[in-house]
């Protein structure tokens, strides 16, 4: 299921993307009415959100995470069923969440990082749109942590006797390695958003430079996730990779520890 949330939501972020292809293929070519420019932020803003919360995240972390991480640990199940249950449910609750920043008045194009002051603006946007957006990632972020403490602890408590921690393969390592940077960094995305959300509604200065406020302090909170977020995205995929290799030669990989360590760094 986490698949198909994957393909269905990397569809609509594909659609979105060949909304903007299509504006900038030419200058004369304009399928959005002048009128209506800030259509073209709000897309970008959905576009960017969607591929990485949505549609990366769930295919390679959590897809495959729920289906591979079992077979290679002898485990019949995750160690918590209905946990991972409720993280899969919570999914496309987010992804509708996002959406809905389309139906507000003025939508959210605030890009995908959600820097202030634009998206703390009520002058320029509209706050309904970053509120549901805001609520989105954190509903997302809820159910990453959910999968990321299950799959630990399957690794931990439910492998099979006699499989230590030092042969376990490559692609299993590169789930344990992403869930511990997933718990280490999503906290402080929380945070972040969550100052976010009180700047607009609680009447707090975090953000705002007019009342000695720092906008930067925003884009530090966020890159401490987005930066590990790069190896987030990218490492369930190393492990996929390494797994069917080592699966269709019938050989082991060379170096397995050096890879591990390497990953680890």
């Amino acid at each position: 299921y986490y698949l198909w949330f994957s393909f269905l939501f990397g569809s609509y972020g594909f659609l979105l993307s060949v909304i903007l292809r299509t504006e900038l293929y030419s200058s004369s070519l304009r399928i959005i009415a002048q009128e209506n420019v800030n259509l073209y932020n709000m897309i970008f803003t959905l576009h960017g959100i969607i591929m990485i919360f949505f549609n990366i995240m769930p295919g390679l972390f959590g897809g495959f995470g729920n289906y591979f991480l079992p077979i290679l640990c002898g485990s019949p199940e995750l160690a918590y069923p209905r946990i991972n249950s409720i993280s899969l449910l919570l999914q496309p609750i987010a992804f509708i969440l996002v959406i809905l920043s389309t139906a507000a008045e003025f939508g959210g194009g605030t890009g995908w990082t959600l820097y202030p002051p634009l998206s703390t603006s009520l002058m320029s946007l509209s706050p309904v749109a970053v509120d549901v957006i805001i609520v989105g990632l954190l509903v997302s972020g809820i159910a990453s942590i959910m999968s990321s403490l299950n799959f630990i602890t399957t690794v931990m408590h439910l492998r099979s006797k006699g499989l230590t921690l030092g042969i376990l393969s490559v692609s299993t390592w590169s789930l344990i390695i992403t869930s511990v940077m997933l718990l280490l960094t999503l906290p402080v995305l929380t945070g972040g958003v969550l100052m976010l959300l009180s700047d607009l509604h609680f009447n707090t200065l975090f953000f705002d430079p007019t009342f000695a406020g720092d906008p930067i302090l925003y884009q530090h909170l966020f890159w401490f996730f987005g930066h590990p977020e790069v190896y987030i995205l990218i490492l369930p995929a190393f492990g996929v990779i390494s797994h069917v290799i080592s699966t269709n030669y019938c050989r082991s990989l060379f170096g397995n520890q050096s890879m591990i360590l390497a990953m680890s760094c």
